[in-house]
């Protein structure tokens, strides 16, 4: 049951923190609800890989979901107070400070992320939890990859033969995302979601209408605006025409997206792998929620019990045996809470132990973009200790970035002499680029050669520059990263604006 956003009281019971532990944070705000969670994580290496990795997690605080504050005649605006309250609220509850806080993550989604003040909610959350990953639906790939991790991860892991597809279904949009053996292999997203048609709870009265829900009405030929009734028919035709289109992009059918009205719900197109009719079926979200409640024969709200048509759309998908062939024998664990759930946990990286970091006190850094993915052979020219011309341009291209940048290193040989090499090549091209000596470049490596590659590169000191070196992080495929500060040995790094299947276009140097 949904409560009121001045009464986020926990659902778990707060846990006694080990010391050591890093507090990693989550917090979801969509079209109709908010939630928060945090968990408490050890920092471990990993007896197989040799990489520095957290386990042993417990969670520390649940919110109840809340709905999520607008203000305005036409709710066009979140409520800044009511969010200020929530947030506070959920810190009180859970007996942690946000100073505590080592990493996580906090993502603004569907219509509220289009509210014309949605930079206020970033506002209030940075300034409470600077080193928090903050993302918006302009990066609707990362809630597509969170929600996966969040809803099937464990499962998908579990069964690494057989694909899974997860829908994430909420309020003003459906995330795709179809992986195997845990690892995500592409992702899509539909502005498709209960909330596009508002109305007054336990009725069918028009209370508001989005622009996409506007035009599809024009499409079907629904000549009705707020203050309006929907009749029954009605709403069948609209839950109708959502699932053929989710059924569609899911099967690759690219003729459902040929009319004006479909191209613009399509902000991501979801490209599926010749076995898509392979793979088990999770859907998460407050509508996979209420959908897999039906399945197991529980009651659902009444009416519009949620002021819009997620029922409605929960007992379509229901009716559809494509979308609901999967319904009573694969059940994702947290269902509405998948995506807040894959943000603390998976949003964020650690690094190993020996990083090379001259000025902590830079710590933390935020929203880096990754300008190259370069893999060893790619940085050397001729195996001599030179700059290669992709590194140059790498390098120049973080130059220009003003605030500084990131290059992510997808291999790197191990021996001393490659590491020492590679140390000369990175010297030459920031002295070949005049990189300026205060800005930050932060080269993320994969293997634990961090503090040396940072040596050689600096001349262990003697070369005045900003270099970063994080090391034992694994590719992300990502636009962005943010670094958080020193915590237990380590340094939390959050990825954001993952791309689509393959990595980030346009991020090759």
């Amino acid at each position: 049951m949904l409560s009121s956003p001045d009464a986020p009281g926990p659902t778990v019971s707060p846990v006694r923190r080990r010391p050591g532990d890093l507090l990693l944070l989550g917090l979801d705000f969509g079209s109709t609800t908010s939630a928060a969670m945090l968990a408490s994580a050890r920092v471990l290496r990993n007896c197989a890989s040799g990489r520095m990795e957290l386990g042993e997690i417990e969670m520390v605080y649940r919110s109840e979901p809340v709905f999520t504050p607008f203000r305005g005649r036409e709710l066009d605006e979140l409520d800044e107070d009511a969010l200020a309250v929530l947030l506070e609220g959920w810190f009180r509850a859970s007996g942690v400070h946000p100073r505590e806080l080592g990493a996580g993550g906090a993502i603004v989604t569907g219509l509220a992320a289009r509210k014309r003040n949605a930079g206020t909610l970033l506002r209030l959350v940075r300034e409470r939890v600077p080193e928090a990953l903050v993302a918006t639906a302009d990066d609707p790939s990362l809630e597509s990859w969170v929600a996966f991790m969040g809803s099937c991860a464990g499962l998908s892991a579990a069964r690494p033969g057989t694909p899974f597809l997860n829908l994430d279904i909420g309020g003003g949009t459906t995330n795709l995302a179809l992986g195997r053996a845990g690892e995500v292999e592409s992702v899509g997203c539909l502005l498709v979601g209960a909330r596009h048609v508002r109305v007054e709870p336990g009725s069918y009265r028009i209370a508001g209408l989005s622009l996409q829900a506007t035009a599809l009405f024009r499409e079907l030929g629904i000549a009705k605006g707020p203050g309006d009734r929907l009749a029954g028919p009605e709403v069948e035709l609209l839950m109708a025409r959502y699932v053929s289109l989710l059924e569609a992009a899911i099967d690759g059918n690219r003729e459902a997206f040929r009319e004006p009205w479909a191209v613009a719900l399509e902000t991501v197109r979801f490209r599926p792998p010749p076995d898509v009719a392979d793979a088990l079926l999770t859907i998460s979200g407050g509508v996979g929620e209420l959908l897999y409640a039906h399945a197991q024969g529980r009651p659902l709200p009444g009416t519009t019990f949620f002021g819009d048509l997620g029922i409605d759309l929960a007992l379509a998908l229901a009716r559809s045996p494509r979308l609901s062939r999967d319904l009573r024998t694969v059940v994702p664990p947290n269902l509405g809470r998948a995506t807040v759930y894959g943000l603390a946990l998976f949003s964020t990286e650690i690094s190993g132990a020996t990083v090379h970091l001259p000025r902590p006190e830079l710590l933390p850094l935020r929203d880096l973009p990754i300008v190259a993915r370069l893999a060893a052979g790619d940085l050397v020219s001729d195996g001599e200790s030179r700059a290669s011309e992709a590194l140059l341009r790498a390098v120049d291209r973080a130059r220009a970035g003003g605030r500084g940048a990131c290059i992510q290193l997808t291999s790197v040989g191990a021996a001393l002499a490659d590491v020492r090499r590679l140390g000369d090549a990175l010297a030459e091209a920031l002295r070949a680029t005049a990189f300026p000596d205060e800005r930050p470049l932060v080269v993320f490596v994969p293997g634990n050669v961090g503090k040396a590659l940072g040596g050689y590169a600096s001349a262990w000191g003697g070369r005045a520059t900003n270099l970063i070196v994080i090391d034992e992080l694994p590719d992300r495929g990502a636009h962005f990263a943010g670094l958080g500060a020193p915590r237990h040995g380590v340094i939390p790094v959050s990825f954001f604006g993952i791309g689509h299947a393959g990595g980030p276009p346009g991020a090759q140097a």
